[in-house]
């Protein structure tokens, strides 16, 4: 089947203003985003994520490439039958972008009475929707008196009335608390799930990329350099910007105390890291790693979370062992299927460290 979205080559370059150099934004981006998905796009700020998403809809036009949505070449469009086609591309932004003098209703219409619906339309459109949002009793009030949350709400109800094959997400929690977040992530998959839409999420937190991803694209500098399940992403990152961005959410940011005393000379004991997934998060490995080896391995940090409904794990742990004996400890633990990084030696004998 084809992808719902399809970047060919994609470049996005600035021209130079006054004495500065031309900016390239994105350079000669490829990427399938499948139907129904729900995609990831993170990176860090100026990596060129939210040009990207303004692409997808050509609120930004390409410099090169070819962007295709549901089998429709948009880079190949005149400006009549564009507006057209972005019928079929919602979005809803960071700051909800409502209009204050409008109620919930109005607000929510508006794209419905753009396109000349009549008002008999748009009330059988607008209805089902603020109660698939959960502001059904919300019609009649204005922003003003809505929380950060409920606003986020009217812009995605707003972004449905066209009823859209696709929903783009430009940094959509970004301005609301974690509870807030959670409660619009679970609303944006419950949409997913309802209406089978393709969403595309721009963020740079990846809490919001496990909670709710299918796949994710790591982007850094204008260029896509990782892409991946988000299972894999977690589990098996392949870039040090990777790395970086799961640090907090992963359990991959040491302690300040237990980071001081990592040394890359062997004069202690080895530190791994260790990443586990699905029952091997469950798994007695460091058990089996004494009983099988006689290697009693201390745990130093560590965390357990869960993907959708998958668990991982991170562990850092010290091994009291070096050469021949560090190797096998390794081998066994990547054959009970654990990612193993090591990260050099302590320079005492450092015990947990939380």
């Amino acid at each position: 089947m084809a992808p719902m979205i399809r970047l060919e080559t994609v470049s996005k370059r600035y021209p130079a203003r006054k004495e500065s150099a031309a900016v390239t934004a994105l350079s000669e981006t490829s990427l399938d985003i499948a139907r129904g998905e729900i995609f990831g796009v993170i990176g860090r700020s100026g990596a060129g994520k939210s040009t990207l998403i303004r692409l997808i809809n050509l609120l930004e036009r390409p410099s090169s490439g070819r962007v295709t949505v549901d089998g429709v070449d948009l880079t190949s469009l005149d400006n009549k039958n564009l507006r057209a086609a972005r019928r079929q591309i919602g979005m809803i932004f960071q700051h909800f972008n409502l209009l204050s003098s409008r109620t919930v209703f109005d607000n929510v219409a508006l794209p419905l009475e753009l396109a000349g619906l009549s008002r008999k339309e748009i009330r059988s459109k607008v209805t089902p929707l603020l109660d698939l949002v959960g502001l059904a009793d919300k019609t009649g009030r204005y922003p003003a008196e809505l929380s950060g949350g409920q606003k986020q709400r009217v812009g995605i109800a707003r972004a449905l009335a066209t009823e859209p094959k696709v929903l783009l997400c430009d940094e959509a929690t970004s301005a609301l608390d974690p509870e807030t977040t959670r409660s619009i992530l679970g609303l944006l998959r419950d949409i997913n799930e309802k209406l089978g839409i393709t969403i595309v999420v721009i963020t740079h937190e990846m809490q919001v990329i496990k909670e709710i991803c299918d796949r994710v694209a790591v982007i850094d500098a204008g260029e896509v350099v990782e892409l991946a399940s988000v299972e894999q992403v977690f589990t098996r990152p392949q870039t040090e910007v990777t790395r970086s961005l799961l640090a907090v959410v992963s359990g991959d940011e040491l302690p300040a105390t237990l980071a001081a005393r990592l040394s890359s000379v062997s004069n202690g004991p080895a530190v791994l890291r260790l990443r586990f997934t699905g029952e091997d998060a469950e798994a007695p490995v460091i058990a089996r790693l004494s009983r099988n080896h006689g290697i009693d391995a201390s745990i130093l940090h560590g965390q357990v979370d869960a993907i959708r409904n998958a668990s991982f794990g991170t562990l850092v742990v010290s091994v009291p062992v070096s050469g021949d004996a560090l190797a096998a400890a390794i081998r066994f633990l990547e054959n009970e299927n654990v990612v193993v990084e090591p990260l050099g030696y302590l320079a005492s004998d450092l015990r947990a460290t939380a």
